[in-house]
């Protein structure tokens, strides 16, 4: 009888809040009567204390109620063991601080049936299975005293935020006042396509953090700055004051558009630190927040929707064979992380011979592309496929821009430039070996080919790593000549005569430029191709056209990357806390010494060494692979020639000449992990 009364009162008090002509609003009455102290039964297993005194909590009339000292008009609830301002309790017998206990407590059969199932199966219990193991007064006392404390002492530590690893990108980006690429830089990064205008003053719902409540309550917050998807949030009702602001991560879980608390019942509670400044506290909110921008109402569902990535594990799919560039061989996936694919050669026997690719990256293609286009292709030992293996539909690959080949087209000899794959950093004399169907080309480096051709490296004419003779002379780009080649500077026209060679026509290469909307000196999350495994925080240092250097920040100039700015290997700031794959901070200086200290005798002696392929590892050779291991030798041979001579770039000092140090860096990241100072942890704080 008296569950039926209690439900027909909070019906009529939900039928009054459907009616509230605030709107959006509505949200400010979450601390009403029927939803105060507790939301619901599933909240009360966060419960660490009973409530504390002189908290305001707004009420559906804008009134605003303070709890008393002492247990003086307080109640304690007879399902969960809540203690809480009697006024806030539901019902009009003030028994039960939520409907959620009332039910509970009114089903006796269902209480029944969590005891029996807890006594005759033994299963763990559930949320609702908790509420009837609920600590006594004295203890949930004892417990706030200790939470009192505790907020007291990280109140003491919490103005200057660093992870436990020691970076953040929060105060990376505000101690230099850095700038983030926005999300809408990256189209295959979650939420890249669909970000619309989330910007500074958008306001959200946050958990409040400057509380003492037992269980999590939230409060209204606006963007003071955006960082990728990081955002630097600031309480509503702080003004100008900046004490409290925190990062998170917008695409986080606890992130929600303004009356997301109306709609789930959650309690909205004013920080303690400014509880006092306002005495009417949903009028200030009304009058802040009207015409006030906010998330879309399904943006948790549009985040949650752009994290669902097609490919699963067990798929198999042709991927370059990182120890012969110039054929693919055949690979199982074996996880996915944000779209990042992490692939094992079908052949290993351990599981460990892997290689990490985004999943729109170039270098993998459905079974049976390298057949149907000419490729090379290795066999693979393994005559039949594994259980549980399947090819990957080709309908999930990136496509490639259809070309007509019937004209005018790429010749076998033609010369072009070209970033190397085993140096991104360089961009170097190359030229066509072989043409193969629907618009592939085999590439080669002048002068360092193996006499095999296991070398080479499989480009699309569209590719915006292949560029036309000249480009890089027009662009102020250090061009790196052929090995040996002793005729410097290097002029194309003089070397196209002297090889008789002819350059491919401008026409033929891609030249379209989108508006990519990145900036000189903005900050991202980078993969190093070096090291594919790896992603760190980078910088854009410069852009030609639609082609970025990407500085890996606290190393050398020497490592940087030519990328292009649609490349799948670049994340905005906070991909990695959001997909939960470790991010690897700057280097410092100690970190780089301790490094690079080691091979510093060895570099000594070949610092003159030729410069065109300084590392022993590239994007297609996680580890020193027979190709690396023939252009270092070769290069040696090579270095006295060049060991005085100045590039052409360098004696116009478009650049300067940076020699050929062995790269200390990646020369770890064959060793062992790459850590530096741990993986950033960013959260609220």
């Amino acid at each position: 009888m008296e569950n039926t009364k209690d439900l027909t009162e909070h019906s009529s008090r939900s039928e009054r809040k459907r009616r509230d002509s605030f709107g959006m609003f509505d949200g400010y009455d979450s601390c009403s009567e029927d939803t105060s102290s507790s939301s619901s039964s599933e909240e009360s297993e966060e419960e660490v204390a009973p409530l504390p005194s002189n908290l305001p909590i707004i009420k559906n009339n804008g009134q605003v109620y303070t709890y008393p000292d002492g247990k003086s008009g307080m109640a304690t609830c007879e399902m969960c063991g809540m203690v809480g301002v009697r006024d806030a309790f539901y019902s009009k017998t003030k028994r039960f601080c939520s409907v959620s206990c009332s039910r509970s407590y009114s089903s006796n059969s269902k209480k029944a049936s969590i005891l029996a199932r807890l006594q005759v199966t033994g299963k763990p219990p559930t949320k609702k299975a908790k509420v009837l193991q609920k600590q006594p007064l004295v203890a949930k006392l004892a417990a706030y005293a200790q939470y009192q404390a505790t907020l007291q002492n990280q109140a003491k530590t919490k103005s200057v935020a660093v992870s436990m690893e020691g970076f953040s990108w929060g105060n990376y980006i505000s101690s230099n006042s850095f700038i983030a690429a926005p999300v809408t830089c990256f189209k295959h990064a979650p939420m890249g396509t669909c970000w619309g205008d989330i910007s500074e003053n958008v306001r959200v719902e946050v958990p409040n953090t400057d509380c003492s409540l037992p269980t999590k309550v939230f409060w209204i917050a606006g963007i003071v700055k955006l960082a990728g998807y990081n955002a630097l949030l600031r309480y509503e009702g702080f003004e100008n004051d900046s004490g409290l602001d925190f990062w998170c991560n917008i695409c986080g879980s606890d992130i929600h558009p303004v009356g997301w608390c109306a709609a789930s019942g959650k309690p909205l509670v004013p920080p303690r630190t400014i509880q006092h400044k306002y005495t009417n506290w949903k009028a200030f909110l009304v009058k802040r927040l009207t015409g006030a921008k906010t998330l879309p109402p399904d943006f948790s569902q549009k985040v949650s929707e752009s994290m669902q990535y097609p490919f699963k594990p067990c798929m198999r799919v042709e991927v370059v064979d990182k120890r012969h560039l110039c054929r693919t061989r055949v690979a199982v996936v074996e996880s996915v992380i944000g779209g990042r694919l992490r692939l094992v050669y079908e052949e290993s026997e351990d599981r460990t011979d892997d290689f990490w690719c985004h999943m729109h990256s170039p270098l993998i293609h459905h079974i049976g592309w390298s057949r149907s286009i000419g490729h090379r292709f290795k066999r693979s030992d393994i005559t039949k496929k594994q259980d549980g293996h399947f090819d990957t539909p080709p309908h999930l690959f990136a496509k490639v821009k259809e070309v007509d080949q019937s004209g005018e087209w790429f010749k076998e000899g033609m010369k072009l430039e070209a970033i190397d794959p085993l140096n991104l950093s360089t961009i170097c004399v190359a030229t066509i070996r072989k043409v193969l169907a629907d618009g592939f080309l085999m590439i080669g480096i002048d002068g360092s080919e193996a006499a095999d051709g296991s070398d080479w490296f499989c480009y699309h004419a569209t590719s915006p790593s292949i560029f036309p003779v000249g480009f890089c002379e027009i662009n102020m780009i250090e061009l790196t000549p052929p090995r040996g080649y002793t005729k410097l500077p290097f002029k194309w026209f003089d070397y196209l005569r002297e090889t008789g060679s002819i350059a491919a026509p401008v026409k033929l290469f891609n030249k379209d430029v989108p508006n990519h909307g990145f900036r000189v000196g903005m900050k991202l999350e980078a993969v190093d191709l070096m090291e594919p495994r790896l992603i760190c925080v980078a910088t854009v240092t410069r852009i030609i056209h639609r082609l970025l250097r990407i500085h890996f920040d606290g190393w050398e100039e020497e490592y940087d990357q030519w990328v292009d700015c649609e490349s799948p290997d670049l994340y905005p700031v906070g991909w990695c806390q959001l997909t939960g794959y470790q991010l690897q901070p700057p280097a410092s200086q100690s970190s780089r010494e301790s490094q690079s200290g080691s091979s510093k005798q060895k570099k000594k002696a070949k610092s003159q060494q030729y410069k065109g392929h300084k590392k022993i590892c590239g994007p297609l050779t996680a580890v020193a692979s027979p190709i690396a291991e023939h252009r270092l030798r070769t290069h040696r041979l090579s270095s006295h020639a060049m060991a005085h001579e100045p590039s052409h770039s360098a004696a116009w000092g478009i650049l300067p000449d940076r020699g050929t140090n062995s790269c200390p860096l990646h020369q770890q990241a064959d060793s062992q992990p790459l850590r530096h100072q741990g993986s950033p942890i960013c959260s609220i704080f």
